[in-house]
Order: C-alpha cells, then sequence, then structure tokens
C-alpha cells in the first residue's frame, strides 16, 4: 500500500509548534492566525495517523509519537532547506581561505563543511583552525580571506553572528586547595577566556594560581578532563566528557562571548555570504533543536546536552 507523503509546510508549523509551545506564538512566527495553525496541525495528525500534540487550554506538549515525529521533522525541513538552497542560487565556484576559530560549533564544524562541499561542490574551501588572536592576526597578514572567532580578538571589527553563554567546566573531584585557592587551566596571553575568568575571579574576591597554561584548545580540555584545574568555555563544548563545574563550588557567574566574522569587506562577497549564511543558518537549528531537548529533559530531571 502507498504511503502517504508528508508535507514540508506542515513539519514546519508542527516544528515551530513545538519550539514554541503555543499555537499563538507559533502564529506569530509563521504570520498566520492560531485557528490556521491549529488546522495545519490537524492536517498533520491526520496524514500520519497519530496523535502529535497532548492541548490543554494553557499549553502544548509533544506525545511520544509527537518526539519520534519531530526528530524526523528536523531532518528533512534541512535537507529541504538546503535543496532550495542549491535549486534557488547559481552554482557558486571559487577559493576561500577560510580561518575557524576552535571554540565555534566545535562538535559539528567537520560535519557542517563536509555538508557545505556536497552542496557547493564548486568552492574550494582551505580551513585553518586555531585560536581567535592568532587568526585575525592571519587575516591582518593577508593569509587568510575570512575569519570566524570570538569578537574579543578585534573589539573594533568584525560582524557579531551568535553568542554562547561561558560556563565552568571541571572534572569530576576537582576542589579548591586547601587554603581555598582555585587550580586553573588556562591558555596563553592574550587570550578572552583568560581575561574573563582572572577578572570575575578578581571580582569575588577568590584566589587562584595557574595550574596549567595549554596551547591549544583540545588541551585545555585535556588537562581539566585530566583534573588539573578549572576553567572556562563556551556551553556548547559540555557533554559526555566535559562537564559544568559543580554549584557546590560557589563559582562566579560568567558572561556571553561573541562569535563575530571578520574579513567580510575584502573577501569575495558572494562566497564569504554563502559559507556565513550556510554556518548561521546551522547554528540556528541547532538552537532550535536544543531548546526543545531542554524542555522535555528538565522536566524529567535528566542531563541536557546543549547541541
Amino acid at each position: 500500500m502507498k504511503q502517504p507523503d508528508l508535507e514540508i509546510d506542515l513539519l514546519r508549523t508542527f516544528a515551530i509548534v513545538a519550539e514554541t509551545g503555543n499555537f499563538t506564538t507559533a502564529g506569530d512566527v509563521l504570520g498566520r492566525t492560531q485557528s490556521a495553525v491549529s488546522q495545519q496541525i490537524r492536517r498533520l495528525e491526520d496524514i500520519v495517523g497519530r496523535q502529535l500534540l497532548s492541548r490543554t487550554s494553557r499549553s502544548v506538549a509533544l506525545t511520544p509519537d509527537g518526539e519520534v515525529l519531530l526528530g524526523h521533522a528536523h531532518g528533512i525541513l534541512a535537507l529541504n532547506d538546503e535543496a532550495m538552497r542549491r535549486m534557488k542560487q547559481p552554482p557558486l565556484e571559487g577559493r576561500l581561505r577560510l580561518g575557524v576559530s576552535e571554540d565555534f560549533i566545535p562538535h559539528q564544524l567537520p560535519t557542517l563543511l563536509a555538508r557545505f562541499r556536497r552542496v557547493h561542490p564548486g568552492v574550494r574551501l582551505d580551513l585553518v583552525t586555531g585560536l581567535s588572536t592568532g587568526l585575525v592576526a592571519a587575516l591582518s597578514g593577508g593569509t587568510l580571506d575570512l575569519v570566524i572567532a570570538k569578537r574579543d580578538a578585534q573589539p573594533q571589527s568584525g560582524r557579531v553572528i551568535w553568542r554562547e553563554q561561558l560556563v565552568w567546566i571541571a572534572a569530576e573531584g576537582v576542589t579548591p586547595d586547601p587554603d581555598g585557592t582555585l587550580p586553573l587551566v588556562v591558555l596563553p596571553a592574550p587570550c578572552s577566556y583568560r581575561r574573563v575568568m582572572l577578572d570575575v575571579l578578581k571580582g569575588a574576591q577568590r584566589t587562584w594560581r595557574v595550574s596549567c597554561t595549554a596551547h591549544s584548545i583540545m588541551g585545555l580540555q585535556a588537562a581539566v578532563q585530566g583534573g588539573l584545574g578549572l576553567s572556562i568555555l563556551g556551553r556548547s563544548f559540555t557533554g559526555w566528557d566535559i562537564s559544568e563545574a559543580p554549584a557546590a563550588l560557589g563559582l562566579p557567574p560568567l558572561p556571553d562571548t561573541e562569535i563575530a566574522v571578520f574579513g567580510e569587506e575584502g573577501a569575495r562577497v558572494e562566497l564569504a555570504d554563502c559559507v556565513v549564511e550556510f554556518l548561521t543558518d546551522a547554528l540556528q537549528g541547532m538552537a532550535q533543536q536544543a531548546l526543545y531537548c531542554q524542555r522535555r529533559t528538565s522536566a524529567r530531571g535528566k542531563p541536557v546536552l546543549p547541541f
């Protein structure tokens, strides 16, 4: 028997309702009335033959079947949007020397760039990763065309494309010294992580010592995992192998970090715009999935992976 086809428009509405948890808010996002949104959800439920949402007078929640479909919906929508970009835009060709900071979507970057290569096979990306200050210096020296890095690397320039909460990270069992001094894992100066960490500890009147100086994000992670001390990174680094420091340590709150794109004015415009739009669209999609996962799991008391 022939299976019915899922409709992209209905899946998009369903994903927005799941994200916002409200028909009216979803309607505002989509530019539709609450009634139209409800009708689309009913049509989707008719197609799949399952109840996808549990409705009350105040809120909307996913049913178990809705949770299953939402995972597929995100994948289908991503493929649809990728295909439409490919069809609508003229084929791009050229070379872009791209520098990407190690702290920008660390877990997802290889997969995203592989996807970009499939969508734009005519674009050659020469990728360099490293610390933000070094990449911005390479841009100034003419060895890179475009850089995505922390805004702190050159505060007076760059266009902010992403913000992320900084968090304290530590291995299980790491504690202050007997006199209360905090052991820190740092990157060499100049480094915004180092500056922020020391500034907030000074403001909180906490004593500290440098227990390890690492020369890369990977080295910093390894030192923290090995129990050499505390450090800070963006929340997207936390997961199975990196954990946020326990609240019992009483560490001071941290600000957001800003990711910016540098060199747009000097790079080939269509290539730079294409890369930046592709990565920011991917970030928005990951953020929506993270919000959904956080809402779904927080009620169950389970740890939440941010991306």
